[in-house]
């Protein structure tokens, strides 16, 4: 799975309590599989020591003990897990989440350190920072007989129909020649009441899928289409851009995402140099946090309203007293250190209700690579 299938509702059944052992095991990847040998044997490596983990969980006490046959079930679960992935379609991190009913395979945009945790419910954090940094966003495609949505993320874009909303089709009629007689002419083909009404379908769909999970979402389609469904609801007017080209409604995935990428660069320059004028602004008011110390704190403290990182910014730290201590990442292996701070920092964020934007590597140099916006 990809980061963009990470909805709001499979965030919640993910974190929710489940029987233990619920494993998580997570690792750093080469993209296309550059050195996908170098990969297999990290992922061996590392399922032989959830193995052994597993097996030491028989021995445990009250909660966190599992009987012969629990035990069984999430080793065969991460065996059939193994045994799907394919690394030469990895990208720079994954996750592999597995319990006695099943797992769940997510291939990350974003680095992650190794790990193999056993605990009632997943290890998270990675994903939601992960998500986060790709950016998803919707692209509907438009024609007067066909509406089709797409997910897109930094990587790719690809048809959503996971939902059963899209794609939609405007049902076949035949012809009315008395309504025609009545009329004295055929109906112009966005002017026909059966085009209306299918449009209206479309923007309820539409609404749907941006209720379901919140993105961007930009517009592609004729002038003609892209003002009925304005004139249809309300989903239209929740679009970040358009453009005005027909023929897209079956795809291409690679011609379409051509088309829409001025669009979506453009919307995402406003984002960032919105973000810029909001930590100026939150400086001249003395609401303000820079570095990972005092961002952390803020965030801690649920204070920060707006987190901003740079894209690749990583560090591994010790957390003292509440406070992050810079260590040297070959001591990762000391329980008290955290390689992952970062994703860590990002999901508190959005999880007290902040926005986290992330930008170019480079554009907060001067603020150790993530800034904050203070609520007070």
């Amino acid at each position: 799975m990809d980061t963009d299938a990470l909805t709001p509702e499979l965030l919640r059944r993910l974190r929710a309590p489940k029987p233990y052992p619920a494993v998580s095991v997570t690792m750093p990847t080469h993209r296309d599989g550059r050195d996908s040998a170098q990969d297999a044997v990290r992922l061996r490596n590392l399922l032989a020591e959830a193995g052994r983990r597993l097996a030491g969980a028989g021995n445990g006490d009250g909660a966190a003990r599992a009987d012969r046959a629990t035990r069984d079930a999430v080793s065969a679960e991460l065996a059939r897990a193994a045994e799907e992935l394919d690394l030469r379609g990895a990208l720079d991190g994954l996750a592999i989440l597995a319990d006695a009913e099943g797992h769940q395979i997510w291939r990350l945009p974003r680095t992650v350190p190794e790990r193999v945790v056993l605990s009632d419910s997943y290890l998270t954090r990675n994903l939601v920072s992960a998500k986060a940094q790709a950016r998803p966003y919707w692209v509907l495609a438009l024609a007067a007989d066909r509406a089709s949505l797409w997910s897109g993320t930094d990587d790719e874009l690809h048809e959503h129909t996971g939902d059963g909303r899209f794609p939609l089709v405007r049902a076949e009629e035949e012809d009315d020649p008395q309504r025609e007689e009545r009329q004295g002419d055929t109906p112009g083909l966005y002017a026909d009441e059966r085009t209306r009404q299918f449009f209206r379908e479309v923007d309820a769909a539409l609404g749907a899928a941006l209720d379901a999970d919140p993105r961007p979402l930009f517009l592609v389609g004729l002038p003609p289409a892209l003002s009925l469904l304005a004139d249809s609801g309300t989903a239209a007017g929740r679009a970040e851009g358009s453009v005005g080209k027909g023929g897209f409604a079956e795809g291409p995935a690679t011609a379409l995402a051509e088309e829409v990428r001025p669009a979506l660069d453009a919307y995402r320059a406003s984002v960032a140099e919105a973000a810029d004028r909001r930590l100026d602004a939150a400086r001249g008011r003395r609401a303000f946090a820079a570095g990972l110390d005092e961002v952390w704190g803020a965030v801690r403290d649920e204070r920060a309203g707006l987190v901003v990182v740079e894209e690749h910014f990583q560090r591994t730290v010790r957390v003292t007293d509440d406070h992050l201590q810079p260590v040297d990442p070959a001591r990762a292996d000391d329980p008290s250190v955290r390689e992952d701070i970062v994703d860590e920092l990002v999901e508190r964020a959005l999880d007290a209700g902040a926005e986290a934007v992330f930008v170019p590597d480079g554009s907060l140099t001067g603020h150790g690579g993530v800034a904050a916006e203070l609520r007070y």
